[in-house]
């Protein structure tokens, strides 16, 4: 399935890491105050804050940084984030479907339609693109994490439908009412997950090369750079020679 979230080959592109870093954390943060706002501050009893608080071990945020995301969301003035999907085209026709928290409607609209129409897109109604693809769960463990018969026999065990490897980590997706117990299982024997959440996913990938690949690539980027912006799904095909030649 194509759609995957660009983030590995982006992070891989950019230079910068430590502002890279920093973004990661802002985004975990945002994801865990919403979290608690929706549903609580126990992770025991709240299955979308247990994944927000384990994405963040495992990029080694600071136990400091996610207590105080949790007691943000969970004050009696926690800051009100709104989920929004944007949906859209990029160079080439790609589709692109955009997930943000925002505490401004209108800022958020303003900035994801800026880069799209900066970088050769246009945004679209909604479901002009999801409408063909499928909301999945998914959980990412670095390739370290285990070999590829173990982590796909332990996958199987767990209740998944899927697994494979991508961006140099093996990707295990489930129906998105498994992904609970999917993660969970997986914990036990590999630890927390890089990362466990719901997902876009589709069959349809569309190949793009050339300049429309090198513009797709700079929309994905600003997008991705946006505070408001937790994930970003497009159904590009680009061949590892293109990207590697994008990558230098």
């Amino acid at each position: 399935m194509a759609g995957h979230s660009k983030f590995a080959n982006i992070q891989h592109r950019k230079g910068g890491q430590d502002k890279k870093r920093a973004q990661i954390f802002t985004k975990i943060a945002r994801e865990i105050q919403a979290a608690v706002k929706l549903g609580g501050s126990d992770p025991n009893a709240n299955p979308r804050l247990f994944r927000a608080m384990a994405a963040g071990r495992a990029v080694n945020m600071p136990k400091d940084n996610i207590q105080r995301a949790v007691d943000r969301g969970g004050g009696a003035n926690a800051e009100q984030l709104d989920e929004i999907r944007y949906e859209g085209f990029g160079p080439g026709g790609i589709g692109i479907i955009v997930e943000c928290l925002s505490d401004n409607r209108n800022r958020t609209a303003g900035d994801v339609r800026a880069a799209f129409a900066k970088n050769g897109g246009n945004l679209g109604e909604t479901n002009s693109v999801s409408f063909a693809w499928k909301r999945l769960g998914e959980v990412r463990y670095p390739l370290g994490a285990a070999g590829e018969d173990a982590m796909l026999e332990a996958a199987i065990e767990a209740g998944a439908d899927d697994c494979t490897v991508e961006d140099e980590q093996h990707v295990i997706t489930c129906e998105m009412s498994a992904l609970l117990g999917v993660s969970q299982a997986l914990a036990k024997s590999f630890g927390d997950p890089a990362s466990a959440k719901f997902v876009w996913r589709t069959d349809i990938a569309i190949p793009i090369e050339g300049d429309g690949a090198e513009q797709l690539m700079k929309l994905i980027d600003q997008l991705d750079d946006l505070d408001d912006v937790q994930d970003v799904y497009s159904n590009e095909d680009i061949s590892d020679e293109e990207m590697a030649r994008l990558s230098a």
